[in-house]
């Protein structure tokens, strides 16, 4: 299972998604110079607290998703149909992203700066066609193996 370079992605991606969660996705700067982080959880300002429960939520699935993939080896369709899943969870993070950003933007009447741990979930994504490809080719190679015998 860990000789398989499939096997290696989908744990990078698991482990780039995890550490995405406990980084900061980037800082709102309000016009009297105060900052506020954006969190995967949320964003504290003015003593409240405004969520943004759907990007973690997103990226606890995707992370769960990816590691368990791993193990679905002896089933390789399904471990694609998965792989597959797991980029078009993390397209919808970036959806989710944008609209917390902007409501969140207007709310706090603040601009924005993105955080370079904004890009794991765009390196992940890159990782999960890596993947997706080394098992296309494990599929093809026990398609071309069954055939000979």
């Amino acid at each position: 299972m860990i000789q398989r370079i499939q096997t290696v992605y989908l744990l990078l991606v698991t482990g780039l998604l995890i550490a995405a969660m406990c980084m900061p996705l980037g800082y709102f700067i309000g016009a009297d110079a105060v900052q506020y982080t954006l969190m995967p959880a949320g964003v504290s300002a003015n003593n409240m607290f405004q969520s943004t429960w759907g990007i973690l939520c997103i990226l606890i699935l995707s992370s769960i998703i990816s590691f368990l993939t791993i193990f679905l080896y002896k089933n390789r369709m399904l471990q694609i149909r998965m792989t597959v899943f797991c980029s078009v969870l993390l397209v919808g993070f970036y959806l989710a992203f944008l609209a917390f950003m902007f409501m969140l933007k207007s709310d706090l009447e603040a601009s924005f700066r993105i955080s370079w741990a904004l890009s794991f979930p765009l390196i992940a994504i890159i990782l999960n066609y890596l993947a997706l490809r080394a098992i296309g080719r494990d599929e093809v190679m026990v398609k071309a193996a069954d055939r000979l015998r």
